[in-house]
């Protein structure tokens, strides 16, 4: 973010109208080198040393987490200053509490940063598409994930090869959980349907599964289907229910997210009137963060220069929408599979898995059954027609009961809508 408003200063200015200046910044470390020049006396271990200046408009909350960045952005508007932030958990988790106190004392606070990184898909759904209904979005949402499931893909290498390579090349945390488990993708998919209906929904609310049970096996099951694995988060709006899920999911290799590669995000959004719209480009790293977070303040110094405050309000709606909407629970949802069973290699076997799919309405679309492999157990492949998770689920405990099946059964889930 310094970095950016040093070497575009002047761009910076022409655009706004005025001059931003950095008066302090508060960091613990204020002495390592972090490859832009800052005067000194700048420079500050003491927070409160900013939120307390009452020369200081905007404060930029970069920290992260939740108790301490909370408790200074609480502090900054009740002393009148607007907030900048890319705490995307902090939003997803705490977004309705914020957005109040920022309307109790007439503040804007912005967090275009916190999903997708450069990508201004934030800025989008509050203001591009704010006349339309969004009826649909698919998003890949986390670049670490993305990259593992490239190598794997690409390279033929296990989930643990890909994740020390992204670890190499700084793509994934010494602890990459919060990508891998898909709790990353979840927070930027609450924010997302928060913007997208209008009112804010709990990060606990929306159903998520990470990507460390995928196996080379399924990527080759997939490639041979015409599919390519990539962990979607996926938010769909229909008859006054919204789901909001953020899991592994088989996509057609002709799909225009299957060619969203190494650790590029997009974002697929359908209105009801400005229909398909993609938005694609690097999701997270301190340049396009940065960028983002500029473009936060440079909005809010235009208002500062015309004297107006929360001409946007946070979600982009001046009132809640009359329209009641709920999450949908996952065992509702309807969508197709693909399931992956090992069962011993004798007649009869896809005859009685295939039975209790059907006595649970699933209806199969195809098979794939490989030869005789270890412990004479074989992969029987099927890809099923449209099913109810709830169904998919007491199916899959009934079979993994059968003596006929060795290990328990492997599942996605499959996603082909685009319009584009």
């Amino acid at each position: 973010m310094v970095e950016i408003l040093i070497n575009n200063r002047e761009l910076i200015e022409d655009r706004v109208g005025a001059e931003i200046v950095i008066k302090k910044i508060a960091d613990l470390d204020i002495d390592s080198d972090r490859g832009v020049e800052i005067d000194p006396a700048s420079l500050t271990t003491d927070a409160m040393e900013i939120i307390n200046d009452p020369e200081i408009d905007i404060i930029v909350e970069l920290i992260g987490g939740y108790d301490q960045a909370m408790e200074y952005i609480l502090m900054a508007m009740e002393r009148g200053k607007h907030v900048i932030t890319a705490n995307k958990a902090l939003i997803a988790q705490y977004g309705k509490l914020l957005f109040e106190t920022a309307e109790r004392y007439n503040v804007d606070i912005a967090f275009g940063a916190s999903v997708a990184g450069g990508i201004p898909i934030v800025r989008a759904l509050r203001e591009g598409l704010a006349a339309n209904q969004i009826k649909a979005v698919l998003a890949i949402l986390n670049g670490t994930s993305n990259y593992i499931l490239t190598r794997m893909t690409e390279e033929e290498l296990s989930f643990n090869e890909a994740l020390s390579i992204a670890k190499r090349l700084g793509y994934a945390e010494a602890d990459p959980a919060l990508d891998t488990d898909g709790s990353d993708a979840a927070h930027k998919l609450t924010i997302i349907i928060s913007l997208a209906f209008g009112r804010p929904f709990a990060y606990g609310d929306v159903y998520k599964e990470g990507i460390d049970g995928i196996s080379p096996e399924d990527i080759k099951f997939a490639s041979e289907l015409g599919y390519c694995l990539k962990l979607l988060a996926i938010a769909r709006e229909a008859d006054g229910h919204i789901e909001a899920r953020v899991h592994p999911a088989f996509v057609p290799l002709d799909h225009i997210l299957a060619n969203v590669k190494e650790a590029y995000n997009a974002v697929y959004v359908e209105g009801d009137f400005a229909g398909p719209t993609l938005f694609y480009g690097l999701g997270a790293g301190r340049r396009p963060a940065g960028s983002a977070v500029v473009s936060d303040l440079m909005d809010m110094a235009r208002n500062q220069i015309k004297g107006i405050t929360r001409r946007v309000l946070p979600l982009s709606f001046a009132r809640s929408p009359a329209k009641e909407l709920s999450l949908k629970p996952m065992d509702q949802v309807i969508t197709e599979y693909y399931f992956r069973f090992s069962a011993v290699d004798r007649p009869g076997v896809l005859s009685k898995i295939s039975g209790i799919l059907g006595a649970n309405n699933i209806s199969i679309a195809s098979v794939i059954q490989k030869g005789r492999g270890a412990h004479d157990s074989v992969p029987l492949v099927m890809l099923t027609h449209e099913a109810k998770e709830r169904d998919v689920r007491k199916s899959l405990e009934l079979i993994d009961k059968l003596d006929v099946v060795t290990e328990n059964t492997v599942f996605f889930r499959v996603e082909k809508e685009t319009g584009i």
